[in-house]
């Protein structure tokens, strides 16, 4: 595995995911600044995550019909300008035609980013792509916070600090990135044996990866929905106050960081499928064990639990996605990564009613029921066609 390579790309990660990290924190000054509506903050979501699933696919299926790692530069540019001039207009449609190019932005970057990392990393394929995933999950962190201080100190226009940043970032990635998968695959055409670059040979194997695809979208409505409900459902279980729940959700994050790197050292030793069975089958107990724990206390050793499942995991379905459509790596890249995740959050609201009808624990008895599902659908995904192989001159 290149580290540089694959560290450098993790950081395009970071660079790119600030924009949509920032945008939660952004639309109150909206709101307070512009006087949008709920509904036209929804909206904003919408073309911010949803819209920008739905084409992740179709750019990973243009990258794998010839090389373009100049997406990434230009995917980075625009997610960065679009942010950074949506604050320069009270236009609700001009905000969200730049909140929609900075979707756009997003979905160029990543299925071709993945794609790369998939083929730098050599046989340890899942350590590199955990190395990426951390790179976003650091951007969407760290996004709230400068988004706070800029339009605190600048108003609206203080969002022209994304459209910068991205601009400089985008011009280093754009000379960056050509030049040095240009000197590994020199070092490769030099070094027998070497393990830097992976062909992508093998074939497609359509049935597993649309049955990948579903125990995705499982995951995706759990991770969503325990996201949503789990401070509620604290405040519904103890009594407690609002603010008592947020130590919780900062430490399912971090824990969720950690677990992914761990994730993805765990399945370059133990296999993609040992991997993802290993973490579904732990869903369902973990979520149980929210149902009956006797204090707030407990629900930090579960969260951890919890983290494992769904963060540790990351690596190892995105990579097997990879080796299902071996020929076509960009679009398995941008279905894992978009379509299917994104998908799980239109789910969410029927967990919701049911909230609402039943009460919280039976929505934690739907999540138990999910986890289930995912456990099961990992033993029904087979092995690879063909593990990838270090390319060999």
């Amino acid at each position: 595995m290149n580290k540089v390579f694959v560290y450098l790309v993790s950081f395009g990660h970071l660079c790119v995911d600030l924009a949509p990290g920032a945008l939660p924190a952004i639309l109150p000054f909206f709101v307070l600044h512009n006087g949008l509506s709920y509904t036209e903050v929804a909206g904003l979501m919408f073309a911010s995550s949803f819209l920008s699933s739905l084409v992740q696919p179709l750019f990973g299926y243009w990258a794998d019909k010839t090389s373009k790692h100049w997406f990434m530069a230009l995917g980075i540019a625009l997610s960065g300008i679009g942010l950074g001039i949506s604050g320069l207009s009270s236009n609700y449609w001009f905000i969200f035609l730049a909140i929609t190019l900075m979707g756009l932005g997003c979905a160029l970057f990543h299925p071709e980013a993945a794609r790369v990392v998939n083929q730098t990393s050599g046989n340890h394929r899942a350590t590199g792509m955990g190395i990426f995933s951390v790179g976003g999950n650091a951007g969407f962190g760290i996004a709230p916070l400068i988004a706070a201080a800029v339009l605190t100190a600048w108003g609206n226009p203080g969002t022209m600090v994304f459209g910068i940043f991205g601009l400089l970032t985008a011009v280093v990635m754009f000379y960056a990135v050509p030049k040095m998968f240009a000197s590994m695959k020199e070092r490769v055409s030099s070094e027998s044996g070497s393990d830097e670059i992976i062909a992508q040979e093998g074939e497609n194997d359509w049935g597993a990866f649309a049955r990948l695809s579903v125990v995705i979208l499982c995951r995706s409505v759990a991770q969503t929905s325990i996201l949503a409900f789990l401070p509620l459902y604290c405040i519904y279980r103890f009594n407690v106050s609002e603010a008592a729940t947020s130590p919780l959700l900062a430490f399912l994050s971090i824990f969720g960081v950690v677990m992914t790197l761990a994730g993805g050292w765990m399945t370059d030793r133990i296999g993609l499928i040992r991997a993802c069975r290993l973490g579904y089958i732990l869903m369902a107990p973990a979520f149980a064990m929210l149902i009956f724990a006797p204090s707030i206390w407990w629900f930090y050793p579960i969260v951890a639990l919890i983290s494992f499942t769904l963060n540790g995991t990351y690596a190892a379905y995105v990579v097997l996605g990879q080796s299902y459509l071996a020929k076509n790596v960009g679009f398995a890249s941008g279905v894992t990564l978009g379509l299917s995740s994104s998908l799980g959050g239109i789910f969410t609201p029927l967990l919701g009613l049911i909230g609402d009808a039943y009460g919280l624990d039976i929505v934690m008895w739907s999540l138990v029921g999910i986890g289930v599902l995912c456990a099961v659908g990992s033993f029904i995904l087979p092995e690879p066609f063909r593990q990838g192989e270090p390319l060999k001159h």
